[in-house]
């Protein structure tokens, strides 16, 4: 096989001497320019079928004449090619020479050449016009069109700029990750073939510029990388982690542009009391850019065997995934935690949720999650809900209007909880409409809701209403901001076997009942803005009045306004039950004041106030929310930030008699992203028996990381149950009852994180048994081990 002949002409060239002057190259005459710097543009082309022997009659020392253009006869910058479909090359040099005998061209000192995507950057570069070969040599880095960099210290470049040979060399990946090699090869495809190879995505410098080595690396013996689907595939590899070899890895392969590919994803290990020694390991399946499978096994000691399979798609339309968890294995009793002798069952758990957006105002979200027992969830630790929620929603959502038709089912975890007794709610309908300055500048908006709750074993609710509600915003010449808001609803409901509700307060009458609602409301801000300790405050007083008449409450079911609670955030409120079955009928007057103060790194933020009843005591509110009496009782909120190294939070509930807090509520976050405390404590003192959504609790949760020695860190954290047996009699706790702990070692650098952890369960629930659970865990950056 011949190779072609490259026939080459430099059609433009500029020598800047030191003086400025312009030299012009000769053909046959050897010219150097020194001291200066030499840029422009050699054009290649190569005609097919011609070999060393189609030019006898050509003088070995014939040279095409060499034309001095001026810069506006220069490519565009970056162009690939000309209008006659020849590579252009583009180049900058300190000094240019030429060898008419040899037909080389060298450039030398801060070479730069570039063609379309690709550059070159060298100390030296020889270019021989009857190879077409370019050598570069010293300091070398070529970038190809992908955006990988290659340093080496002498390659070889073909006449259509592509490397060829390379000894010592570097391959820096633009997605992140280094290659380094004895020897290699770029093929004239693009591929890239490297013998006795290391592979690795940690930084090699710190970021204070010192040299470092990596914690782990790939070496193999021979290693591929293929531009045309941006995968390195290794040969013959290990993994070395703080440069000991500890695990070989059949079949590696990494992809350069940070997308997936299939494989063997490394093991996790795991040792817990519910099923002893735990391996669990997966395979990676990549159908496409849009889809995937993951397959995975587990192997316990202490019982049978696991599988599992997650299945994720992107299409142009919708977004889903699947995952499912099957095993055969004998149960342990939901109330007694001792084992079933009957025959062993098939367990399991699915979980799917998704999107779909059919047009750019219709949606259909969905989350289907259903296991197969109470206590599958905890026993193989995927979760630890007490609830699983199902629903399916289809919404309609412009820039005026809203509409959602959903269904909801919940699947009960709590041991002591019937099933029958949880409620399916299919359909919920919400559509509202918004008109703007329909009437004296304000804003309408309509609303028509419906609601159908079944229970197997339970009461059975029906509920449609439709609300007008307008509200109009305006800010006075003294800077007072008023909101004035008018409201009427009109409700239907049907109810049946009220009498299986065991909270009587929620029963309402069975059968048909109406309702009317009519309300209004006043509420007045006025914002004081001035300078204060150095810094800029805002206190903002506010007062609103809120005005209904009488509304027949008790005669209504209760299913979705029942954890009612005075607080900081419901205060004004025009409603303060959270859902639509109870509202606050009467007439109140609320105040209270926000104040705000901002200095340099510091910000501080408070709310207090109560609220005032004009008329008797309601009924529908029980004592100890706060509401049930004329004067209500102080909520409040406090929040302090400093930076991004402290947040402190409280919220809080004083009894308006004697100022005893009724709800105290704590959040702290202290430190930096690597060494940080956290702490919460919440205590609802309301001395509320009888209804079961408002009975007291105190609970504890802290954690805590420390960092050491530049990478390491211990961490801890913990849940307390500190509620009594005076604030809840169902309970046998003595006031500190321990929930789940967690301690915790870890390393953490710019591409490995791995850790072992410890965490204790200190409440068994059937199967899912109290104990400890020990793991140890690791990740490799680009390698997607986690």
């Amino acid at each position: 096989m011949h190779r072609a002949r490259a026939k080459t002409s430099i059609d433009a060239m500029h020598l800047w001497g030191t003086a400025g002057a312009a030299i012009a190259l000769l053909s046959g005459t050897p010219v150097l320019a020194q001291d200066g710097a030499a840029t422009g543009t050699v054009t290649i082309e190569q005609p097919e079928g011609e070999s060393p022997g189609d030019f006898p009659d050509a003088p070995a020392d014939a040279q095409d004449p060499v034309i001095i253009a001026s810069d506006e006869n220069l490519p565009p910058e970056g162009a690939e090619y000309n209008a006659a479909g020849e590579r252009q090359i583009s180049f900058a040099a300190d000094i240019l020479s030429y060898d008419s005998e040899a037909q080389v061209t060298i450039a030398q000192g801060n070479v730069l050449m570039r063609s379309g995507d690709r550059s070159l950057r060298a100390d030296t570069v020889s270019w021989s016009q009857r190879t077409g070969v370019i050598t570069a040599s010293g300091n070398v880095r070529f970038v190809d069109e992908n955006g990988n960099q290659l340093y080496t210290e002498s390659v070889e470049l073909t006449d259509e700029f592509e490397a060829g040979a390379m000894e010592d060399l570097l391959l820096a990946l633009r997605q992140g990750g280094r290659l380094a090699a004895n020897r290699g090869v770029r093929e004239s495809d693009g591929t890239i073939s490297l013998e006795q190879a290391a592979y690795s995505a940690c930084d090699i410098v710190t970021p204070e510029g010192c040299q470092k080595e990596p914690s782990w690396r790939i070496t193999a013996d021979r290693v591929t990388y293929d531009p045309s689907d941006s995968q390195v595939r290794f040969r013959g590899a290990y993994l070395e982690l703080f440069g000991a070899r500890i695990l070989p890895l059949p079949g590696l392969s990494v992809r350069t542009d940070g997308g997936p590919v299939s494989g063997f994803l490394v093991p996790d290990l795991r040792i817990s009391e519910n099923n002893g020694v735990e391996v669990s390991g997966s395979y990676y399946i990549r159908m496409a850019d849009n889809k995937d499978l993951t397959l995975s096994a587990y192997l316990f000691t202490e019982t049978t065997p696991m599988v599992s399979a997650q299945w994720r798609h992107l299409t142009d339309k919708s977004a889903y995934q699947i995952t499912g968890y099957a095993t055969h294995s004998r149960r342990i009793s939901d109330f007694t935690g001792l084992t079933d002798n009957s025959e062993s069952d098939p367990r399991g758990y699915l979980f799917s949720n998704g999107r779909f957006q059919f047009t750019p105002e219709w949606s259909l979200t969905s989350s289907i999650r259903l296991a197969s027992d109470k206590t599958f969830l905890r026993r193989y630790d995927i979760s630890r809900d007490d609830r699983l929620r199902s629903m399916v929603d289809l919404e309609r959502i412009d820039n005026d209007s809203y509409l959602s038709i959903a269904g909801w089912a919940t699947q009960t975890l709590r041991l002591n909880q019937d099933q029958d007794q949880v409620p399916v709610a299919l359909p919920v309908i919400d559509w509202r409409q918004r008109i703007d300055d329909p009437i004296a500048g304000g804003l309408i908006e309509l609303q028509f809701n419906s609601l159908a709750i079944m229970r197997k074993a339970g009461q059975d609710t029906e509920r449609a209403f439709a609300k007008a509600e307008w509200s109009r915003k305006a800010i006075t010449g003294l800077g007072q901001v008023v909101t004035a808001t008018a409201l009427l609803r009109g409700d239907v409901y049907h109810s049946d076997d009220n009498f299986l509700n065991e909270t009587a307060s929620y029963r309402g009458n069975p059968g048909w009942e109406t309702r009317g609602v009519a309300l209004g409301a006043i509420d007045v801000e006025w914002p004081f803005v001035g300078e204060f300790l150095g810094g800029q405050q805002v206190f903002t007083p506010r007062v609103q009045l809120v005005a209904t008449p009488d509304i027949k409450n008790m005669a209504i079911p209760n299913e979705d306004a029942r954890a009612i609670d005075l607080e900081d955030s419901n205060l004004f409120a025009l409603n303060r039950f959270p859902g639509y079955d109870r509202i606050e009928d009467g007439a109140r007057v609320t105040y209270g004041f926000d104040w705000n103060l901002r200095r340099p790194g510091w910000e501080l933020f408070t709310t207090l106030g109560q609220s005032y009843r004009l008329d008797n005591d309601r009924e529908i509110l029980p004592d100890g929310t706060g509401l049930s009496e004329k004067v209500s009782d102080f909520v409040g909120r406090t929040e302090i930030r400093y930076r991004d190294f402290v947040k402190l939070t409280h919220r809080y509930r004083l009894d308006k008699d004697n100022l005893a807090v009724r709800r105290n509520e704590f959040d702290a976050t202290v430190g930096s992203s690597r060494t940080y405390a956290e702490v919460g404590y919440l205590r609802l003192d309301r001395n509320i028996t009888s209804v079961e959504d408002l009975q007291d609790r105190e609970e504890l949760r802290a954690a805590v990381r420390v960092a050491f020695a530049n990478y390491w860190s211990v961490f801890g954290s913990g849940v307390f149950n500190l509620t009594d047996r005076e604030e809840d009699p169902t309970l046998s706790s003595d006031g500190f009852q321990p929930i789940r702990t967690r301690l915790g070692l870890a390393y953490q650098d710019d591409c490995l994180e791995m850790g072992v952890t410890w965490r204790r369960d200190y409440i068994s629930a059937g199967d899912a048994r109290r104990g400890d659970t020990f793991q140890l865990y690791f990740s490799l950056k680009n390698l997607g081990f986690r």
